[in-house]
C-alpha cells in the first residue's frame, strides 16, 4: 500500500459507490496503490527536495538522510537539491516561486514523481501537486513506506498498516477518485444517502477498528511476557536508525539478526541473554529513531518501543563517523524524553570507530556528557568483550534493594512492584504489605516516593 498523492491524468475510470461497488472501490485502490508507477524495474524516478529550517542542520546531510529514505522504499533518484526555507507557506509549504523552479527541474530530469523531505497537510500536498504537476510524496508517506517493506512479522505488519490507514484517512478526496457522489438513499424517502468518500471512510474506519483490536490482543501477550522477565536486568539498544545497533546486538550476544545497511532495518523488538551463561540480564535490540520521527509513528509502535520506557539501563548507540552525530544524539533523546525515559540510567556506544579518525576523548566525553561511554567497532573482538564486561558491571549497579509499604488501597502500585522488580520478602499487615523489593534504581526511587505520598 504505497502512499503517495495522484495525476489528475489517472482519475480515470473509477467504480462509483453510488454504483453498489464499495468493494470495487476499495480494491481499485489498493491496486493502485501496489502497481508500480513507472515501467522500470528501479520503481519510480523520483526528484528530492530536500527543506532545511534548522539554522544548524547541514543540507548535505539532511539531503542524503531523506535520498536513502527513497532509496529503501523501492525509488530511484534522478534529481536532488536542498532549500533553506524561513517559514512555510500555507497553501503550498515551500512557497509558488520555488515550487515552479522545482517542478522545472524535475521536468528536465525525467522525473515522474516529486519527493518533499517535510510533513504536508492534505491542502499542502494537493496545491503543490497542481504547480508541479507531478504526484507528491512527503516526508511522512516516505517512512510509511519504508516501514511496509521492512515489516515482515505480524506485529510489525499490523503496525505499519494502522499508521498507514490513519495517514490516509483525512486524504481520502485527495486520492483520485470521484468522492463527491452520492449514494444508498432514495430522494424524498429516506434521505440522498452517504456519498462515495463517506463510505470509504466508514470501510477504512472499519479495518482499522480491526487492526487495533488485533493488536490489542497481541499487546496482553507482551505484557505478560515482559512481566515473566521482570527479575531481569533489562538493557535495551536506541538511538538513531543505522547506528550500527543491530550489529552491535550481534557481535554481543552471537546471533545473527539481519545488518543490512539500509534505515529501519529492524522493526520488531529482539531480546538475548548478555551473560555467556544465560542468567539474569537482557538486553533488546529496537526500531531506530530519526529525526522528526511521524506522531503517528509513536501511537503505532507504543508496545515496541515500551522496551526502551521499561530498560533498567538505556545503551544509546551513536555512529561516531557521521557528521550529524550530535543532531542524532538529540532526535534519540527527544524521542526518549516522549517515551517517558527522560531519567532512566544510560550507557552511551560511540560506534564505527574505525571509520573515525579525530574522535578525540575530549569530544566523547562532551558527548556523552555525565553518563558512561565507550568507543568501539563492531568488528574489534577486543572492543566487543571489553563493552560487554562493562555493560555487565553498569546494569548490576543500576539496582538496589530497598524495604517499602504499600497501602491495600494502592494496588496499581503492588502490580508495578511485581512486573518491574523482584520481591525478595512480602509480609501483610493490617492495612498493607510490607515489600523488600530488589530493581533497577530510579524503578525502586519511583516506588519508595509514592508510598511515601500515599502514606503521607
Amino acid at each position: 500500500m504505497k502512499f503517495h498523492s495522484k495525476p489528475i491524468d489517472e482519475h480515470v475510470e473509477v467504480p462509483l459507490a453510488d454504483e453498489g461497488q464499495l468493494e470495487d472501490l476499495t480494491t481499485h485502490w489498493d491496486a493502485k496503490q501496489h502497481r508500480p508507477r513507472t515501467t522500470s524495474e528501479d520503481g519510480n524516478a523520483c526528484y528530492v527536495l530536500s527543506v532545511v529550517r534548522r539554522r544548524r542542520s547541514l543540507p548535505q546531510a539532511q539531503l542524503a538522510e531523506i535520498s536513502g529514505l527513497v532509496e529503501a522504499q523501492g525509488d530511484r533518484i534522478v534529481g536532488r537539491e536542498s532549500q533553506r526555507l524561513a517559514e512555510a507557506d500555507p497553501r503550498t509549504f515551500i512557497g509558488r516561486g520555488v515550487a515552479t523552479r522545482v517542478a522545472a527541474a524535475a521536468q528536465e530530469c525525467g522525473a515522474d514523481m516529486l519527493v518533499v523531505d517535510a510533513e504536508l497537510t492534505p491542502s499542502q500536498t494537493r496545491n503543490l501537486e497542481d504547480l508541479v504537476g507531478l504526484p507528491i510524496c512527503d516526508r511522512e508517506a516516505v517512512i510509511l513506506n519504508v516501514f511496509e517493506r521492512h515489516a515482515t512479522t505480524p506485529r510489525a505488519r499490523i503496525q505499519v498498516e494502522i499508521a498507514h490507514l490513519q495517514y490516509l484517512r483525512p486524504r481520502i478526496r485527495g486520492i483520485g477518485l470521484n468522492m463527491d457522489q452520492q449514494a444508498g438513499g432514495i430522494m424524498g424517502s429516506k434521505g440522498a444517502g452517504e456519498t462515495a468518500s463517506e463510505l470509504f471512510a466508514r470501510r477504512l474506519d472499519g479495518r482499522l477498528a480491526e487492526l487495533q483490536r488485533r493488536l490489542a490482543r497481541l499487546e496482553v501477550s507482551d505484557r505478560a511476557q515482559r512481566s515473566r522477565r521482570s527479575d531481569c536486568a533489562r538493557l535495551v539498544l536506541v538511538g538513531y536508525t543505522n547506528a550500527g545497533k543491530t550489529s552491535l546486538m550481534n557481535a554481543l550476544t552471537s546471533t545473527d539478526l539481519s545488518v543490512r545497511d539500509r534505515p529501519f532495518e529492524t522493526l520488531d523488538t529482539t531480546s538475548r541473554s548478555l551473560s555467556r551463561y544465560g542468567g539474569d540480564i537482557l538486553i533488546s535490540d529496537t526500531v531506530g529513531f530519526i529525526r522528526d520521527l511521524p506522531d503517528r509513528l509513536y501511537a503505532s509502535f507504543e508496545t515496541t518501543l515500551a522496551e526502551a520506557a521499561e530498560a533498567s539501563l538505556l545503551v544509546v548507540v551513536l555512529d561516531v563517523s557521521d557528521p550529524e552525530v550530535e543532531r542524532h544524539l538529540q532526535s534519540t533523546q527527544e524521542v526518549l524524553g516522549r517515551l517517558g525515559a527522560a531519567d532512566t540510567p544510560r550507557f552511551v556506544v560511540f560506534n564505527k570507530l574505525d571509520q573515525c579518525g579525530d574522535a578525540t576523548s575530549e569530544r566523547l566525553r562532551e558527548l556523552a556528557g555525565d553518563a558512561p561511554f565507550a568507543a568501539i567497532s563492531t568488528h574489534n573482538v577486543a572492543d566487543i568483550e571489553h563493552l560487554r564486561t562493562r555493560l555487565l558491571e553498569a546494569s548490576r549497579a543500576e539496582h538496589t534493594t530497598r524495604e517499602v509499604f504499600v497501602p491495600y488501597a494502592s494496588s496499581e502500585l503492588t502490580e508495578r512492584i511485581y512486573a518491574r522488580c523482584r520481591v525478595l520478602r512480602s509480609a501483610a499487615a493490617p492495612t498493607g504489605t510490607q515489600f523488600v523489593i530488589q530493581g533497577p534504581a530510579h524503578v525502586v526511587a519511583e516506588i519508595a516516593r509514592k508510598t511515601r505520598r500515599r502514606q503521607g
